[in-house]
């Protein structure tokens, strides 16, 4: 009998070299290392938060976390990779979307957007503490921001020459664009007046109104929650 594919197990090598089998249950026991090690980084720092702290939080020995993690650097950067994944591949479309450029452009802030807040707290990790990452971490990251930027700024350009958008400075607009979700780790809480739907929402609508999207008032959003 076949083994189901919730349960069968699958061989990785981990960053020591080393293999090891990776199963739903191994994957819940290196989540919940994650999911405590990003209170304790949004609550304390980088800094101050401490392997023994994250360890006792689990009330684990620290050959479980060993075995998922090298150090505490790694944890960091796994946290903080998800998001960054996530928002700098928003502007990436198959090849088959035929929407004109500003529609793409449209869905992609928006994407850009709900990846940033619904990656909460760890989205802001790089922004309040970019000492910590690794310079290999770093050229990846920087590989995958200019990747974005040079895709935004080829929709910008497109939608240009369509006569969809307005706006002089192709690249300075993008930046500013992009900075609004990028500076909400000053102010953004998740629990403030607007839930997170409406949050995007209406930092979609702005950063449309920097790109000099025509109809950025009247223009839907899509509801992303999943």
């Amino acid at each position: 009998m076949s083994s189901s594919p919730n349960t069968a197990a699958r061989t990785t090598k981990t960053t020591r070299g080393r293999q090891k089998n990776i199963t739903v249950g191994t994957d819940e026991k290196r989540e919940r290392i994650l999911a405590t090690a990003e209170r304790l980084f949004f609550e304390q720092g980088y800094a101050k938060t401490t392997m023994d702290q994250i360890v006792g939080e689990l009330g684990v020995t620290k050959p479980f976390v060993y075995y998922y993690f090298r150090n505490k650097q790694e944890i960091f950067e796994t946290l903080s990779w998800r998001p960054t994944e996530a928002c700098l591949t928003a502007m990436d479309f198959p090849d088959d979307d035929t929407r004109p450029a500003d529609a793409k452009i449209a869905d992609g802030i928006q994407r850009l957007i709900h990846s940033t807040i619904s990656h909460y707290p760890s989205a802001f990790f790089g922004y309040r503490e970019p000492q910590v990452y690794s310079a290999a971490y770093l050229r990846k990251q920087n590989k995958l921001a200019k990747h974005f930027y040079d895709q935004l700024c080829i929709l910008l350009e497109q939608g240009k020459k369509e006569g969809t958008l307005d706006f002089n400075e192709t690249r300075i607009t993008a930046l500013a664009a992009c900075s609004l979700p990028g500076f909400m780790y000053t102010w953004y809480r998740p629990d403030g007046r607007l839930n997170q739907a409406q949050m995007v929402q209406e930092l979609s609508r702005l950063s449309w109104r920097v790109l000099g999207l025509r109809d950025a008032d009247s223009r839907p959003v899509s509801n992303l929650e999943r």
